[in-house]
């Protein structure tokens, strides 16, 4: 297995991400399963508890089913919509992401999580474990599926987040105007731009800044904010014209 996974940007610059070893990975699964079956036993005495009229067996045969599920949902949950971290890998400071470096999407953690049963297969995970180990990204058979990969968390300014493109509304979408004339080309190097931005050196965002933001930023029109980063004025302009044009 290599030690990170190096990706050249659209914008020409070279990523690199240390790539998650098996033995934080295991913890961090090991970590999310002790939390999993803890809320497991608390809900089954809770509902022993408020159905005591009921049998043993009324209740198992209601949890049975629920076990699996809540399995599934619980991994995929928590990667699709907390940017790639279980409680598990926010512990052990991994996270997963897509191998071209960008954050994870929801249909990708709903792949990675659906093919564990893949991984299981044919005992504790035998499957999973064979495909790391012979796989140069650390990839068990779901992040091959889903075109993912496991990496430590990059040191960035927390100050930046990824885009929300999934937000009902951006809170500075007023201040940009209608962007009457924006092309879906600049659109889509404004969402480069927004989902890239955190992740790249210091030197390479001075750069975009001035090569991408400025000139869009200047063509629509669009004033700067006080106190408010470029990044976030983007996000709006990209989440405003996606509304506009069905593309959220």
């Amino acid at each position: 297995m290599a030690h990170e996974l190096i990706i050249l940007s659209p914008e020409k610059a070279v990523i690199s991400y240390r790539l998650a070893a098996f033995g934080s990975r295991t913890l961090a699964h090991m970590i999310d399963l002790i939390l999993f079956f803890a809320v497991v036993l608390i809900s089954a005495e809770l509902l022993s508890y408020s159905i005591g009229q009921f049998s043993p067996e009324t209740v198992e045969a209601i949890l049975l089913p629920a076990i699996p599920a809540g399995f599934f949902l619980y991994f995929i949950l928590t990667e699709g919509l907390c940017n790639g971290q279980t409680l598990g890998k926010r512990a052990l400071k991994i996270r997963v992401r897509g191998d071209d470096g960008l954050p994870i999407k929801f249909h990708q953690a709903i792949g990675r999580n659906l093919m564990r049963v893949a991984d299981i297969f044919p005992g504790f995970y035998l499957i999973g474990f064979m495909s790391m180990f012979l796989n140069s990204k650390g990839q068990r058979i779901g992040d091959l599926v889903s075109r993912t990969v496991v990496v430590h968390e990059r040191r960035v300014d927390p100050f930046f987040t990824p885009a929300p493109h999934a937000l009902a509304l951006h809170p500075l979408e007023e201040r940009v105007g209608d962007l009457r004339g924006m092309t879906r080309e600049e659109y889509v190097a404004l969402r480069r731009f927004c989902d890239r931005y955190p992740q790249l050196p210091a030197f390479v965002q001075h750069k975009l800044l001035k090569e991408v933001w400025e000139p869009i930023a200047q063509r629509r029109r669009v004033p700067n904010i006080p106190n408010v980063h470029p990044l976030f004025i983007a996000e709006a302009m990209v989440m405003r014209y996606g509304r506009t044009h069905g593309l959220l």
